[in-house]
């Protein structure tokens, strides 16, 4: 799959060479909080979750978001992962995923440009109609950039999450590809 560019970002694809990095970021319980991962995650497991991505669909393997440095010759800073993933080439529907491990990098619109990005390709390259995701509802950063890069609120799933001693409803989000039309006309893109 060739590079995606967007203005800050770039998304390319997975390597083996990346795994020491997602090591980093799974493992640390400030950026899994608000994933779906609950125990720690060995380098062999993270080996064998790889290979095990590598066998599906290209369509479907994770991408590793990069920011884009101002000189060419300067290597690219990864600082999280994304993902388009359960695709229904059927009904033309595809969850999302987003990791931005990298913890400078929260709160500065690189998780927002890159659902956008995503959403482009999703939309206009693999003719999805529907993208979706899960939010856990105490994550209202999360939340916040979804709702900036197109998605509406759909429903909960009650108490379907339990984390440090309580429940928390899980939210479901998504955005349709005429709303996603719409809303880019608007923009003037």
């Amino acid at each position: 799959m060739p590079y995606l560019h967007g203005e800050r970002i770039r998304l390319r694809a997975a390597e083996k060479e990346d795994i020491p990095v997602f090591l980093n970021w799974i493992n640390d319980p400030d950026v899994t909080k608000n994933l779906m991962l609950v125990y720690p995650m060995s380098r062999f497991e993270e080996e064998q979750w790889y290979e095990s991505m590598m066998q599906r669909p290209s369509s479907e393997h994770v991408m590793v978001i990069e920011l884009i440095t101002q000189t060419p010759d300067e290597k690219h800073n990864p600082i999280g992962t994304c993902q388009l993933h359960n695709i229904d080439w059927r009904n033309r529907s595809a969850e999302v995923g987003i990791m931005i491990g990298e913890k400078t990098c929260w709160d500065l619109g690189y998780g927002t440009e890159t659902m956008r990005l995503l959403l482009t390709h999703g939309f206009g390259i693999l003719n999805l109609n529907r993208i979706w995701l899960q939010v856990y509802a105490k994550n209202k950063r999360g939340i916040r950039a979804y709702e900036k890069a197109g998605f509406t609120y759909e429903g909960k799933f009650r108490q379907a999450l339990y984390q440090d001693g309580r429940y928390y409803d899980v939210h479901l989000m998504s955005v349709l590809k005429d709303e996603w039309q719409g809303e880019k006309n608007q923009s003037g893109d």
